[in-house]
């Protein structure tokens, strides 16, 4: 597969891996998690010593930097939506098992939210109790609470509404015209009408074949997509609604989640290999 042109956006690692030649999108993929890693450092310690201010700034490079990698995502799913959506060679299978729709649930960055925000808040009640906060995810407000809960409802139904059009486009893999044609080609088979010959009929229905997979294949680039858009703009809205400095400590928890997993995943995988 060829690799997605480097953008504006993008970190400096991924755009030397576009401007290299082809690749895979293990290969990209393994390369934007080092940068993510490095993202990691850098917001941990932007949390220890920067102002409001100056976090503002940070947030937004590691939201260009998960922006570029569903941009490389979305080319490559143009090539192979299939591998997109099978990603045994680049997740672990502990990973893999989570998935949905190719990624994590949208929903699922406010199960993140509350968990860090209640962590956060337990370690800082001594200082709530005597009106001093840290800035991080245990000083939300009400207003932004009010805010989360709308757009959390907002994104259950965008979420479910995919899920729904999945459902009916899997119900086409058994339509008239797969049956009809695995039909066809079982009888032939069974006659012996040379099918495994790659003469006369068998063409005609080998393109067939090929076509009704491509619309199977279309609809899942579709869905992918969608996804995939849900996916991003729902990290968005809610970094929008946090402070910058609350922002950065959610990305922490984000990428420490994404990384940690993804490892112990990889790790279980080699013993179950070895």
């Amino acid at each position: 597969m060829s690799i997605l042109p480097s953008s504006s956006g993008a970190s400096t690692g991924t755009k030397q891996k576009s401007n290299s030649g082809p690749t895979t999108f293990k290969t990209f993929f393994e390369c934007w998690l080092v940068e993510q890693n490095q993202h990691l450092q850098d917001l941990v310690a932007i949390s220890q010593t920067r102002t409001e201010e100056q976090s503002w700034c940070p947030v937004q490079k590691v939201l260009d930097h998960y922006e570029h990698y569903y941009k490389a995502k979305a080319e490559w799913s143009k090539q192979d939506v299939l591998a997109i959506l099978s990603p045994s060679s680049w997740t672990s299978t502990f990973e893999a098992a989570f998935l949905w729709i190719g990624g994590w649930r949208p929903t699922m960055a406010f199960q993140l939210l509350y968990s860090k925000s209640g962590i956060q808040l337990e370690n800082q009640l001594y200082q709530l109790i005597h009106g001093l906060g840290k800035g991080d995810l245990g000083d939300l407000s009400p207003s932004q609470i009010v805010r989360i809960d709308k757009l959390q409802a907002k994104t259950v139904k965008e979420e479910r509404n995919i899920s729904e059009k999945l459902a009916k486009h899997e119900g086409t893999l058994a339509d008239s015209c797969m049956v009809k044609l695995t039909h066809m080609v079982s009888e032939m088979m069974r006659r012996g009408d040379g099918y495994e010959e790659g003469v006369g009929v068998e063409v005609e229905i080998e393109v067939e074949v090929e076509l009704a997979m491509e619309l199977k294949k279309e609809g899942l680039k579709e869905m992918l997509r969608r996804a995939d858009d849900l996916r991003l703009k729902t990290l968005k809205a809610l970094i929008d609604i946090m402070t910058p400095s609350q922002g950065v400590h959610y990305l922490i928890a984000a990428a420490e989640l994404h990384l940690r997993i993804h490892e112990w995943g990889k790790v279980r995988d080699g013993k179950q290999v070895n």
